[in-house]
């Protein structure tokens, strides 16, 4: 086939328009692609920053409570503590009430509902059965001063968790160091078998005087373990332990 018929048939096919200048004579093989100069080195991607080491939450609590010099140092340290998720949760930190001057410390379990909205220790229903079952022996509020091993409620009025006590327990044991109390009042299981490092129940643990270490303070405190209000308030039958308990801790006061 000539040209001319070539070109012919082309335009018989509809191609009737040209897309270059020059033809394209596509038997010859293009050059490839020019390559990169290889004395010109790759500008490497820039790595990211380095993030700082985060603290544990357990060593930032330790660092807080050991920096407390007073009782409103360590309750400023334990409200800008964010490590507990607890804090997230409650209402408000409840850190103790009463007099701290008294010899006398008594240490409960976790804040509940009435607790977290007023901020202080033992003010429901179990905490007012609290004070008339102590007001029998001559104590009151003034004589003692009373907290928890955990300052923020539980969700739901829940225990505490393992974690969450062993989190708390710096702040805990700082307190306890501040105040020097002379004899100390577990109020039930989880507050006795944490400070004592029992596994025993509550009833196994009252009313026998134990020694609790606490850091900071040269010698052991003597603590006395209690049933827990609350539980009176759902076991009546119980409270004639309670009494014994109360009258074993009335004497103790008085040597």
């Amino acid at each position: 086939m000539d040209d001319l018929s070539a070109l012919m048939l082309q335009i018989a096919y509809g191609a009737d328009e040209a897309l270059d200048d020059q033809p394209i004579d596509r038997l010859v093989l293009r050059a490839p692609r020019p390559q990169q100069s290889a004395s010109l080195p790759e500008t490497p991607a820039p790595r990211p920053a380095a993030r700082a080491p985060e603290i544990p939450a357990q060593l930032r609590a330790q660092t807080l409570a050991d920096q407390a010099r007073t009782l409103e140092e360590l309750r400023q340290a334990m409200e800008s503590f964010d490590g507990c998720a607890l804090s997230t949760t409650a209402t408000q930190l409840v850190f103790a009430d009463g007099n701290p001057d008294s010899g006398l410390m008594l240490i409960g379990e976790a804040p509940g509902a009435e607790e977290d909205r007023m901020g202080k220790p033992f003010v429901g229903p179990s905490g007012q059965f609290l004070d008339r079952m102590l007001a029998s022996i001559g104590l009151d509020r003034t004589n003692f001063l009373i907290t928890n091993i955990v300052p923020w409620r539980p969700p739901g009025n829940r225990n505490p968790t393992d974690s969450e006590i062993l989190l708390c327990r710096p702040f805990l044991m700082r307190h306890i160091a501040l105040v020097r109390p002379q004899r100390l009042v577990l109020l039930g299981g989880i507050a006795a078998q944490s400070l004592l490092g029992s596994k025993s129940g509550i009833t196994r643990l009252r009313g026998r005087w134990a020694t609790v270490d606490v850091p900071g303070l040269a010698a052991p405190i003597p603590a006395l373990a209690m049933l827990h209000p609350a539980y009176l308030l759902r076991n009546p039958g119980a409270k004639r332990e309670m009494w014994q308990d109360l009258v074993a801790l009335r004497q103790a006061l008085e040597q």
